[in-house]
């Protein structure tokens, strides 16, 4: 009973952390279609360094003491990979795709993630995912696939370098979640996760410093951008690396179809986007993909069979 209540408190977590990042991805297309100065590079570099440094001060106000991970070496080095392999891919990369492909095309590819976990698992752990999980899988990324092209797979035209982008991106999914697993349940979320992004961030700047770039924000820019970093960043990552604590990583990942749903779904809301029946039916079978991972499969069919005597 304990265990099927942490496995569901895990979904549950991972599951509003997919939705907040796809509430900032509606965020971060609207800024990139207010102000065009604004690049991935400047918006992902503003976003780690101040939701990594902000990370930082709660743990230091909460007590975590996040400077303890650079007492050991080993962890230090895999909260590094953790920002550059993990962090730097998933957000960087993806927009990168977004810029010269299309946000259908590179949602598709960096949802690939959980199939890389699964055949790292496979490969090195010898671990076959159970028969939820393979389902789950299969729904999921059908559903994600109806969303993010209303059912016309004949039109996606990949290039070589969205093909690129997206894939680095997928491998992303699978190196965010899989690097920083050891590091939770001694240094916690709130340091691991402003480590990552702090230094992910910093890194970044070799590529374009921060503070050479001319980007003229307004009021309600800087309102979007503040969305982005507080309830796009600084939660979703939190309860997503505190999920890990409850469920296994694919589990995990494969909640990550919540994103696109999300996006859709405030896209609707706000930005009067038209849903379509492929959308409707897209999101139905995320929604049950979820349930067959947070249930159990037997006791759903007995469920689903009582009801049909009954």
């Amino acid at each position: 009973m304990v265990q099927q209540q942490h496995h569901l408190r895990g979904v549950l977590l991972a599951s509003a952390a997919c939705i907040l990042w796809g509430i900032s991805g509606v965020a971060a297309s609207t800024l990139f279609t207010l102000n065009p100065h604004v690049t991935a590079l400047w918006l992902t570099q503003v976003r780690m360094i101040t939701a990594g440094f902000l990370l930082l001060v709660m743990g230091q106000v909460v007590g975590v003491h996040p400077f303890q991970i650079w007492h050991d070496k080993k962890a230090g080095i895999r909260v590094v990979s953790y920002g550059l392999l993990g962090l730097v891919p998933v957000q960087l990369f993806y927009f990168e795709a977004v810029k010269f492909g299309n946000a259908p095309i590179a949602t598709i590819l960096q949802f690939l993630g959980p199939f890389i976990i699964s055949i790292y698992y496979f490969l090195f752990k010898h671990l076959i995912p159970t028969r939820p999980e393979a389902i789950g899988m299969v729904m999921a990324f059908i559903g994600t696939l109806l969303i993010v092209t209303h059912g016309h797979l004949n039109s996606l035209a990949i290039s070589p370098i969205v093909l690129f982008w997206g894939g680095l991106s997928a491998i992303g999914v699978a190196t965010n979640t899989l690097i920083p697993r050891p590091l939770l349940p001694r240094f916690g979320a709130i340091s691991v996760t402003g480590w990552g992004l702090f230094i992910a961030g910093i890194c970044l700047n070799v590529f374009g410093p921060l503070w050479r770039a001319t980007v003229t924000l307004t009021l309600a820019e800087w309102g979007l951008i503040a969305l982005i970093i507080i309830l796009g960043t600084i939660f979703p990552f939190l309860m997503f690396a505190h999920s890990l604590a409850y469920i296994l990583p694919t589990t995990a990942s494969l909640l990550d179809a919540f994103e696109p749903l999300s996006a859709t779904v405030f896209s609707v809301i706000f930005l009067s986007v038209q849903l379509t029946g492929f959308d409707l039916f897209g999101g139905l079978l995320i929604i049950l993909a979820v349930m067959v991972l947070s249930l159990n499969g037997h006791k759903m069919l007995r469920f689903i069979l009582r009801r049909k005597v009954d």
